[in-house]
């Protein structure tokens, strides 16, 4: 293609008359084109000439990379924002995270796909016994697109529910929670992780779920440190963000919102979990995207939104928890 085009260009470089180029090509064509291109792809073309450009600043070429309800999160923005604005720049808009529900849930447009992704702070869930202080704190991090995350000192009941209610544009949804195994800190300028007292998440397995307002579960279990594995990438997981599927759910229509109950649970009581002194566990949860999230990426909260793992004898201990995200599949 690279060949082609110069080609086409250069017979008005040497000023002859060999043929057609580029900049013959009429702009309503140029246009029909980007419909089947990425964002990035049509921003990268729009450098090549001014039939190129006028495509790329067209309101139907970006109408069509916009969710069909991007309506419902232009509604989570003050009209001032968004009113007289292009449908290029409505999307760029878009793909910056909006904050709702005190700052404790984002939702936004991914730049390449165009999906609808979310993310949902462990301040937006409910958390089992997150008040006593013997048991969880809330640690400041820049690891966290929410800047702080759930640390777990140690439980015997481990428990944390979620809930969203959302106009999510038809399409297959992933749900997952994003975790982290071990606390880590900054030592010299480099980021390490204490092992130390980790421990009781090998005995048995997370259960997680998720269920939808029109009938759809899933569910998955597993044990959330097991050193001897690494992830689907060879990566070992102890040290790193893991994200946890949960599921998929199906949304035919954004009227009326889908409500999805999401929860990640270890109830046996014959042992503990957490972490700190002699017996106890670090854990480190991020459900995104997301994506960023737990993350619904298509559940882009695959987030974000958008979008969790973690326990010798009898002790369960976990460590930090930040974040739920889905990513939305399409």
């Amino acid at each position: 293609m690279g060949a082609t085009l110069s080609n086409l260009t250069d017979g008005v470089a040497n000023g002859s008359t060999i043929g057609p180029g580029l900049g013959d090509i009429p702009e309503s064509c140029v246009a029909c084109v980007f419909m089947y291109l990425t964002p990035p792809e049509i921003c990268n073309l729009a450098r090549l000439n001014r039939a190129f450009r006028g495509a790329a600043s067209s309101d139907s070429v970006w109408e069509s990379k916009l969710p069909s309800n991007y309506q419902d999160l232009l509604d989570l923005l003050p009209p001032e924002r968004y009113q007289n604005l292009s449908k290029k720049d409505i999307f760029a808009l878009l793909s910056r995270p909006i904050s709702f529900d005190d700052g404790n849930k984002e939702v936004w447009v991914d730049r390449v796909t165009g999906r609808v992704c979310m993310s949902i702070s462990a301040k937006g869930m409910a958390i089992t016994g997150i008040e006593d202080r013997r048991y969880w704190n809330w640690i400041p991090t820049e690891e966290s697109r929410f800047h702080v995350v759930a640390y777990l000192q140690q439980i015997w009941w481990f428990e944390v529910d979620g809930v969203i209610k959302f106009p999510f544009p038809a399409g297959v949804y992933t749900l997952l929670f994003r975790l982290h195994l071990g606390r880590f800190s900054k030592r010299l300028g480099r980021r390490v992780c204490n092992f130390e007292h980790t421990h009781g998440w090998d005995i048995k397995p997370v259960r997680f779920e998720l269920s939808t307002s029109n009938g759809q579960q899933a569910f998955c279990e597993c044990c959330l440190d097991e050193p001897e594995k690494d992830d689907a990438n060879g990566n070992s997981k102890r040290g790193c963000w893991i994200e946890y599927k949960v599921g998929e759910f199906i949304v035919s229509d954004s009227d009326p919102a889908i409500e999805v109950r999401f929860s990640m649970k270890q109830i046996d009581c014959t042992h503990s979990k957490g972490v700190g002194r002699q017996r106890q566990q670090h854990f480190v949860a991020f459900p995104q995207w997301l994506f960023d999230l737990c993350a619904i990426q298509t559940f882009q909260m695959s987030p974000p939104l958008f979008v969790c793992n973690w326990w010798t004898d009898g002790e369960f201990a976990v460590g930090c928890f930040d974040a739920f995200g889905i990513p939305i599949m399409m």
